[in-house]
């Protein structure tokens, strides 16, 4: 089982490690950020939950996740506000941006890490699984755009994940070379058929014996046969 990842967002470079060391204890995938520019500019949609201080440099932890609740990619990722600032007010601005925790400090790590654990508890329980897409021993993981067969980590490129997603999420049918460009390039540069015959080949060797799995219809174009 993949292991829940987790970004602690705070200036406070000692409190980042002491989060990081005793949450890492818990079974967790921990990194750290000293600002809100620098966790910005991490892959944020592929953490399972954001522990945000609020008071930090130019961007506070509440216009942090303000931008984040604003795009559709990060929306769905639990927050949980580890601060000072522990007035009724600052509370329910908190609250009111879709935070769903919020811890004052000082605090007990015992605290944080029964807190971290409801957080994701409640999170894993109201989010539909469709975060993968599967046959058999051949998983993508749709949020961490990661392949994986027979449990090994798979290297494809971002147009082979999207083919590859586009068939596995509708097994069984085929797709012109007019609708694969549609989906996958969505309106990039004039590309040929030619471009879509080579991906579609490097995807059936990289995927090995379900290479075979992936079809072709004669003057029609390509599918997943289940």
């Amino acid at each position: 089982m993949e292991r829940q990842r987790i970004l602690v967002v705070d200036d406070e470079e000692s409190l980042c490690e002491i989060l990081k060391f005793n949450l890492e204890k818990e079974g967790y995938d921990v990194e750290t950020a000293y600002s809100a520019e620098e966790a910005l500019c991490k892959p944020l949609e592929t953490y399972d939950l954001l522990i945000l201080d609020v008071m930090m440099g130019q961007i506070s932890g509440f216009r942090l996740a303000r931008m984040l609740k604003e795009k559709e990619e990060t929306a769905h990722i639990p927050i949980i506000f580890c601060t000072a600032k522990d007035t009724e007010d600052d509370t329910v601005t908190g609250l009111n941006l879709g935070a769903d925790d919020y811890i004052s400090k000082p605090f007990s790590l015992r605290e944080v890490t029964a807190r971290v654990r409801n957080v994701l508890r409640r999170n894993q329980a109201r989010t539909p699984q469709s975060d993968t897409l599967s046959f058999e021993s051949l998983v993508l993981n749709i949020k961490r755009k990661s392949c994986q067969l027979d449990g090994e980590d798979i290297n494809l490129t971002k147009k082979e994940f999207e083919i590859l997603s586009l068939f596995l999420a509708n097994k069984g049918i085929v797709f012109t070379r007019e609708e694969i460009l549609n989906k996958v390039w969505k309106g990039e540069v004039i590309v040929l058929d030619r471009t879509i015959d080579v991906n579609i080949t490097r995807l059936r060797r990289k995927i090995g014996r379900y290479g075979d799995n992936i079809i072709t219809r004669n003057g029609y174009g390509y599918g997943f046969d289940a």
